[in-house]
């Protein structure tokens, strides 16, 4: 599928703000199954600088410096990207949970692509014992991992209720798995928080996913959004494997990455300081719209 993604961000403030200093991590990321054809960055009213950079885990991140006063911000990206990802894995076809929490704990290298660095607690993360049971139930004596995970993830997606404005981006997981409802990003902590209580290395993934309209109704503006799922490490043979607890699907075509990294802290799309007081409103809109089925 080749896709075009418009991801539109607007703050009003209810006071002046006399400068701001942005970290976006918007840039569609090249990668298994994944390309980003083209990006681009419109941001009013404009910088005094841009810097382009990569972090950490190689995600793209640029760097938005204003010093012109202001009282509306507005940042647009968009993309083409194209994707196809690899056939799903068939059932039994992945090692022993066991076997690759082993080989995790004993990897020896550093570098970005260390499982290490997804094997313990992060900022948004905690390692709550209640939700490693919780997760221990979909994970048995010799259950293939990739099984496993997608055992959780329909568990999630059946005992969890999607409920918009029910948590905030600050909301602790342990607060979410105990109300049993939120969203996307409380999903996919939950997730992440589980496989790591039992030794299993899990990422947050940050970016999109493409909405099908009901038959005969009209697609809607802005539909799309911001979305979170998890990439769980399979072990050196089978690498990182995709799964999305909101919707219990393995990532597959139509899902486009954005960034990737231990928790939602690593990847929030729009990460900004800004000199100024008073309260300020959001609005965010996002549209991902396929334009061919076939690769160009």
């Amino acid at each position: 599928m080749i896709y075009d993604i418009r991801h539109v961000t607007k703050y009003s403030y209810e006071a002046r703000v006399s400068s701001a200093k942005l970290a976006l991590r918007l840039t569609p990321g090249d990668g298994v199954g994944q390309r980003c054809l083209r990006h681009a960055l419109t941001i009013r009213p404009k910088p005094r600088q841009l810097i382009h950079e990569r972090d950490f885990f190689g995600n793209d991140v640029t760097i938005a410096l204003i010093d012109t006063g202001l009282v509306d911000l507005e940042v647009e990206a968009t993309a083409r990207v194209e994707v196809l990802r690899p056939v799903a894995l068939l059932a039994g076809a992945s090692a022993d949970w066991r076997v690759i929490a082993e080989a995790a704990i004993d990897d020896d290298t550093l570098d970005a692509a260390s499982p290490v660095h997804h094997l313990f607690p992060s900022p948004r993360v905690a390692l709550v014992p209640d939700v490693a049971a919780y997760a221990a139930l979909s994970f048995p004596a010799g259950m293939p991992i990739v099984d496993g995970a997608r055992d959780l993830a329909r568990r999630i997606r059946k005992e969890f209720a999607y409920k918009p404005n029910s948590t905030e981006v600050s909301t602790p997981l342990d607060q979410a798995f105990a109300q049993r409802r939120g969203v996307c990003q409380d999903f996919a902590h939950i997730m992440i928080s589980g496989l790591r209580g039992l030794g299993i290395p899990a990422a947050y993934v940050s970016g999109y996913i493409r909405t099908i309209p009901a038959p005969g109704t009209k697609r809607l503006e802005g539909a799309d959004a911001s979305h979170a799922w998890v990439s769980v490490w399979c072990g050196h043979d089978v690498g990182w494997f995709g799964i999305d607890p909101t919707n219990a699907i393995d990532v597959g075509n139509d899902h486009i990455v954005l960034a990737t990294g231990r928790d939602f802290s690593d990847v929030s799309p729009i990460y900004g300081v800004f000199l100024g007081s008073g309260a300020q409103e959001l609005d965010v809109g996002v549209d991902v719209i396929p334009v061919e089925s076939a690769l160009v």
